[in-house]
């Protein structure tokens, strides 16, 4: 497959740069890099996004991500690698990618006390926003059919 176009990201400088920024202030939410890398992996998953489940699984290796767990993270529920605060960051993932499919809250209040049982609320801030930017990302690379193993 080739991609229609150039990543749009990478077609407007000032993108690159805002990306950039956003990027570092999510990383100082202090949520473990494996973690969040997980998180990303799902979302992308979800979506059907090659490129950034490739990339995803390429990251979460680096972070120190053992492969039973980066393959388990699409039957996570049924996997017993997670802790009880990747199992909540891992449905709020599921819950913030699959908006359309809720016919209820988009983010239950049980799933919401049980982050919060977990995360303080600046963590809480950066998962919420690095899922907003992976989303972002997965369609971005859907539209132009970005191919895996290109942006990484």
């Amino acid at each position: 497959m080739q991609a229609r176009m150039k990543n749009p990201a990478f077609v407007l400088p000032d993108v690159t740069k805002g990306v950039g920024t956003l990027s570092k202030a999510i990383a100082a939410g202090g949520v473990p890099e494996g973690l969040m890398e997980i998180i990303a992996l799902r979302a992308s998953q979800i979506n059907g996004c090659s490129v950034c489940v490739h990339g995803h699984v390429l990251n979460a290796r680096k972070a120190g991500e053992s492969e039973e767990r980066i393959a388990a993270v699409g039957a996570w529920r049924e996997a017993p690698f997670f802790t009880d605060a990747e199992r909540a960051a891992l449905s709020l993932a599921e819950h913030a990618t699959r908006l359309a499919d809720r016919s209820d809250d988009a983010v239950p209040d049980a799933l919401w006390n049980e982050l919060t049982a977990h995360f303080e609320e600046k963590e809480l801030a950066a998962i919420i926003l690095l899922l907003g930017m992976i989303n972002m990302f997965n369609r971005l690379n859907a539209i132009v059919r970005e191919p895996a193993g290109t942006t990484w």
